[in-house]
């Protein structure tokens, strides 16, 4: 038994540094009802081909299911759509509260302050839609080092997804209360 902790011990911890938090900027919808999704599935328009989109969705998909989001094609309550810009590009961004301060009034009629990033070549940009809103109600970008990343390597392709999914940190809608009922069963 030793012997194999000694030996899945640091192939384990390689596996938790391999991953880099990469600078992020996110913007939200005060319309957002984040604590009541559950389901999600892509927009069919994505222009990303390839590698690329595989990657990026795998990616995408994991996050979602640690989670808790079910995919379903039949009215989701999100559709996600996710987009890399080869090109520099300015971009209009909000200055916002943190979303998890927001979340504790929920202040619908807050004032949104326009900002205009300069986003550098190979800008990763996950957006996040209400369907039954119509409308975008969270967008993560990367700020900069996007340029540096190989979008052909699964891992730093990972990292990227990763490290803008880790600013949308909404477990599904009675996600984890089912998490601890099970863990009850379990005990």
């Amino acid at each position: 038994m030793k012997k194999v902790l000694y030996l899945v011990l640091p192939l384990f911890l390689l596996g938790c540094f391999g991953y880099k938090e990469l600078p992020v900027e996110y913007d939200y919808s005060y319309k957002g009802r984040f604590d009541k999704y559950n389901s999600y599935d892509f927009i069919q328009s994505n222009a990303l081909q390839g590698s690329d989109t595989t990657l990026v969705r795998a990616s995408i998909e994991q996050h979602m299911k640690f989670l808790g989001y079910k995919r379903k094609k039949r009215k989701p309550d999100l559709l996600l759509n996710y987009a890399l810009y080869v090109d520099s590009l300015y971009f209009r961004g909000y200055d916002q509260p943190d979303i998890n301060e927001w979340m504790k009034r929920k202040d619908r009629d807050m004032e949104y302050n326009q900002l205009k990033f300069g986003l550098s070549n190979g800008t990763l940009l996950i957006q996040v839609f209400d369907r039954k809103q119509n409308t975008s109600i969270w967008q993560g970008y990367a700020t900069d080092e996007y340029d540096r990343l190989n979008f052909n390597n699964y891992q730093e392709v990972r990292n990227a997804v990763k490290s803008i999914l880790n600013k949308y940190q909404f477990f599904a809608d009675g996600f984890v209360e089912e998490q601890k009922k099970k863990a009850d069963q379990i005990n």
